[in-house]
């Protein structure tokens, strides 16, 4: 029989810039063991490294990491955007976040969270000589789906994608691209014990510990899917007004072409 363990060590407290994560995560008492899956919210992260900017500057900050609008909306009278931020995720605000802050300051995200994954996973390897991996998890909404759940934005020591092609089913019949994104997986089997306002920011999942490896494995950042394999890169009023400029671009040329 298969089974999977996931809970949320207690008593970690609020975390401030300059904190040692590995040893307030050691302090709550918890024993890891060989395979355990550390799965981390992404804002204590964040606070640890100092990611705060004034919430006076909030649109400010999300303009500053965003690559790229994806899409704009105005609803009951409220401004959002759906950007591509500079971590190659696309999120709401650019992943720019105000809630459990304290009066007066926004939390950006890490600044590179496949590296401070790793640097976590690392330290915990040392001082429990557990081989454990970490993954960093945030929070976003789906494409045709309403609500949200934790995604994987950081990983170390994690394969975050499970690539059963060339395998097959329990009829035998051979999976051609069946490739789990076991990383957004383990995010949200976490969640549902950290929750959202229960003060438990890390996780502990048990049982997948084939899933653990070297640190050297590639992050999540590669789960993020490349321009060229988007199909919806652009909102749909988005991608009509393009259409629309590029065709009337192209006439103008073809009208400039015509008077040579």
């Amino acid at each position: 029989m298969t089974a999977l363990t996931v809970f949320a060590p207690t008593g970690i407290g609020e975390v401030r810039p300059g904190d040692d994560l590995a040893a307030l995560i050691l302090a709550t008492g918890v024993a890891l063991e060989d395979g355990d899956i550390l799965v981390v919210t992404s804002k204590i992260v964040s606070k640890a490294e100092g990611r705060y900017v004034q919430a006076a500057d909030r649109e400010e900050a999300i303009t500053a990491e965003t690559v790229r609008l994806v899409a704009s909306r105005t609803i009951d009278g409220h401004t959002m955007r759906i950007v591509e931020n500079r971590l190659g995720m696309v999120a709401a605000a650019a992943g720019v976040d105000a809630s459990n802050t304290p009066d007066g300051w926004i939390l950006l995200l890490p600044e590179d969270p496949d590296a401070s994954a790793r640097a976590l996973a690392h330290r915990l390897r040392e001082e429990t000589g557990a081989t454990v991996g970490v993954i960093v998890s945030d929070t976003l909404g789906r494409p045709w789906r309403a609500g949200q759940t934790d995604v994987a934005i950081g990983a170390g020591g994690v394969h975050v994608v499970e690539d059963l092609r060339g395998t097959v089913d329990a009829g035998g019949k051979p999976l051609n691209v069946t490739t789990p994104c076991v990383g957004d997986e383990l995010a949200a089997a976490a969640d549902l014990v950290k929750g959202k306002a229960s003060g438990n920011p890390v996780a502990v999942v048990r049982g997948r510990g084939d899933l653990v490896g070297p640190l050297t494995l590639p992050g999540a950042r590669s789960i993020v899917r490349s321009s060229d394999r988007d199909l919806f890169r652009l909102g749909t009023d988005e991608a009509l007004a393009q259409g629309y400029r590029d065709g009337y671009a192209a006439a103008r040329a073809e009208q400039a072409r015509g008077r040579r």
